[in-house]
């Protein structure tokens, strides 16, 4: 890590290009700190340089360098190797990245995936199944850690025992949204925070679709999980399939607003999610040199106690409920028919003694006096 190009990067006003364009014409970022005015004046128009010749005085390098070592961070820029590959030839690749734990793999698959912030119980279900089996199958899993499906996917990959690396609009060293502080504090050992802008940089509306092609660009596929018509989620959209990244969607009922935006997708050509499984299967022929690289997850970090297997009575129970509530009478109805293709007469407990079994294991949830649904 330089110290020099984590002050040029500290340059407000500066873009990637401007810093590009300076390491270029004077070698390296010490170089570049050490600049005379006239040398400056034929690369960066008045404001630039007014705001260069600023931070040349007031910035104390060294002491700003110490501060970031003291907190952990890295700092990687495009003249670094460790820079990420994927980053170097996407469109307005930032020019530095600071993280906190460490960089994805290269060698390794890594799935972004995305989705709506206040997501259905369906896209709950379907990013915490997900997460879960990108986790188990060693896949790192990218996304921006937000509320909603971003969050739910990285933490059940998390719990699953894989790797999940979260892209912030704004500096690595604050936690935003701050509800998400279990996820991010897990994170920072099994994977990592990533960040285009400065530590201290607080959220703010305008830095977060930026940050989304980096969420993209560090991606080998792209997942979307729930999104409404007009939805920043499609920006994401948008620069995956400018930076040649394959994008799957799940498809959603016409009634729900929620899918609209993954129906359309579906409409021009998105690959069709329909399964963990199927995802899985697609992924290793796609990329089987990188799927092999992929070590099942092993760092399962759940404290909770295991609980007893679920038995057959309640297996078939199990399959009679849905994401959405239904009460005891609809259950039992659908249940007439599964118990004879199960071979059942009759249960050896009452059914509602057998759905609090289920809601005690965690497979299911009574949401209201005599209605019971999937507990996701």
């Amino acid at each position: 890590m330089d110290k020099y190009l984590y002050w040029l990067d500290n340059i407000s006003g500066l873009g990637a290009v401007s810093k590009e364009r300076l390491l270029e014409a004077f070698g390296t970022g010490e170089e570049v700190h050490a600049a005379k005015e006239k040398h400056l004046a034929l690369i960066l128009d008045k404001t630039k340089l007014e705001k260069f010749l600023e931070m040349q005085k007031t910035w104390d390098v060294d002491q700003e360098y110490a501060r970031l070592q003291e907190k952990e961070i890295y700092f990687v820029c495009t003249t670094d190797q460790e820079y990420p590959e994927k980053l170097r030839d996407i469109p307005d690749r930032p020019f530095g990245i600071y993280y906190k734990g460490r960089l994805p793999e290269q060698k390794k698959l890594s799935v972004a995936v995305v989705g709506a912030r206040e997501c259905s119980d369906y896209g709950r279900f379907v990013a915490g199944e997900l997460g879960k089996e990108l986790g188990k199958a060693g896949i790192q899993v990218i996304s921006g850690m937000a509320r909603g499906v971003d969050g739910i996917s990285q933490f059940s990959a998390l719990e699953a025992g894989g790797e999940a690396y979260a892209i912030l609009g704004n500096g690595v060293d604050i936690c935003y949204p701050k509800g998400n502080k279990p996820i991010y504090d897990r994170m920072l050992v099994h994977g990592g925070i990533l960040s285009a802008y400065p530590p201290g940089t607080p959220p703010q509306p305008q830095f977060f679709p930026p940050r989304n092609r980096i969420v993209s660009g560090l991606s080998d596929v792209l997942v979307v999980v729930e999104a409404r018509q007009k939805s920043g989620t499609l920006i994401t959209v948008d620069m995956a399939l400018e930076q040649g990244r394959d994008v799957y969607t799940v498809p959603g009922r016409v009634t729900d607003r929620l899918s609209d935006g993954c129906n359309k997708l579906l409409k021009e050509g998105a690959m069709v999610f329909l399964s963990p499984r199927d995802f899985l299967e697609a992924l290793q022929q796609s990329f089987p040199e990188k799927y092999a690289n992929c070590v099942p997850g092993q760092n399962n970090m759940s404290s909770e106690p295991s609980l007893p297997p679920i038995t057959p009575e309640e297996a078939v129970v199990l399959e009679a409920l849905d994401l959405y509530p239904q009460p005891l009478e609809k259950i039992r109805e659908q249940l007439q028919v599964k118990l004879t293709e199960r071979g059942f007469r009759t249960f050896s407990n009452n059914l509602l003694t057998i759905l609090m079994h289920l809601c005690l294991k965690g497979v299911a949830k009574q949401n209201s006096p005599g209605w019971f649904s999937l507990d996701i």
